[in-house]
């Protein structure tokens, strides 16, 4: 029977993270990443916007997108000549948070106080302030937008796992193709995990960071994580009256979000009776175009009368079902099970920072660098959400 020092249970960001942090940490250790599909075809990284923003309303998730984009920005050099991806164009065209109530007005302030105090360098905008910016954007219905010129935007998704992968493996980690069935749990410890080969593999810790499967997992030893897919539609749109390639990604306050992407538009919205979706339905939504966001794209601007669809996709978030924020840490009651999951959509950008936490909790015990203890696993036993407002 083969023995791991530690094996991780999905190989897309998060998990090569993990790894690639742990490799260098501790170079001795024998780590396997274990990954059903490593073309990653369908994974959450694969499909993501590819985003990062320091605007959010958790402190602890503000630090943690702060180290993300300098890492993304440095990243050739924090990687290394190994990661054979030199740089993955981050475009720091902003975040743009929209609102049309006093009562929104209030929380930005509150909340670009708190970012700034951590380096972040978000701007609370008046109407006549956007206008004066974004000319081509109607502000009627609004009463301030909440900016962050810089350290915010989008960047290449899959070369920061390539990058994780590539210079992970030149560190001796072991990825493998295959998904984990099992998990035996005996006393507090994980001895033995079965892959669906029919393999079993002895560890010595086990990390599920296995995304929107990840609930299923943990409920195979035995333990509740509310974690599930939720699909969202994504679209890429042409509308030759609204070119504005300078545009910052917008959170509209109507519930839509839209982004400038080579001459054409990224925009998406929640589903109306937004819940679990079939792990296997990869059916885009055709009629979430026409019937939400193009009336509510027109609404922020007259540029958007003509507009096509060019392509879409579908992607699936590892929601959690409690508090849409990450649960990372060691499973109470367990001496060697750790989660990385329910990242909400907030995956991608948090991988460097969330990489780097994991990797000195499980060598050392305790959170290091920065502390991601309000993100850990009792909250979800004791059913206490820990809410983050910025939800996108």
């Amino acid at each position: 029977m083969e023995k791991y020092d530690i094996v991780i249970a999905g190989g897309a960001v998060t998990g090569a993270s993990i790894a690639w942090w742990l490799a260098g940490m501790a170079p001795a250790l024998r780590i396997l990443v274990v990954e059903p599909d490593p073309t990653y075809a369908r994974s959450a990284t694969a499909l993501s916007v590819a985003s990062v923003r320091s605007q959010f309303s958790n402190p602890v998730n503000v630090e943690i997108s702060r180290f993300g984009v300098d890492f993304i920005r440095n990243f050739g050099e924090r990687i290394g000549p190994e990661g054979e991806v030199p740089s993955l164009g981050l475009k720091e065209n902003g975040y743009l948070f929209l609102t049309a109530s006093e009562s929104g007005k209030a929380v930005m302030q509150e909340l670009a106080a708190m970012q700034r105090s951590f380096g972040a360098s978000t701007e609370i905008l008046g109407p006549g302030d956007l206008a004066a910016r974004w000319p081509w954007m109607k502000v009627d219905d609004l009463v301030a937008g909440s900016f962050g010129p810089r350290d915010e935007g989008w960047f290449d998704n899959m070369g920061l796992l390539h990058g994780f992968r590539n210079a992970g493996r030149a560190r001796g980690v072991e990825y493998r193709k295959g998904r984990v069935t099992g998990v035996n749990i005996k006393a507090d410890r994980v001895e033995t995990i079965g892959l669906e080969s029919g393999e079993t593999i002895c560890c010595g810790s086990f990390v599920n960071a296995a995304g929107t499967a990840s609930g299923i997992l943990c409920a195979k030893a035995g333990l509740a994580l509310p974690v599930e897919p939720r699909k969202r539609t994504v679209f890429v749109i042409d509308a030759p009256n609204a070119r504005h390639p300078e545009a910052p990604l917008i959170i509209d306050h109507s519930g839509i979000y839209l982004r400038p992407e080579h001459g054409q538009w990224i925009t998406a919205t929640v589903p109306e009776g937004d819940g679990p979706c079939d792990p296997d339905d990869w059916d885009p939504d055709h009629a979430q175009f026409e019937e939400l966001i193009w009336p509510r794209l027109y609404e922020r601007s007259e540029g958007f009368d003509a507009v096509k669809v060019a392509r879409l996709w579908v992607g699936h978030y590892d929601y959690n079902r409690l508090d849409q924020n990450a649960v990372l840490g060691l499973w109470p009651g367990t001496a060697n099970f750790f989660i990385a999951s329910g990242f909400s959509g907030h995956g991608l950008q948090q991988a460097p920072a969330v990489g780097r936490g994991m990797a000195e909790l499980i060598l050392t015990g305790g959170w290091q660098t920065l502390d991601l203890s309000p993100l850990g696993p009792e909250r979800i036993i004791a059913g206490r959400p820990f809410l983050e407002k910025a939800v996108v």
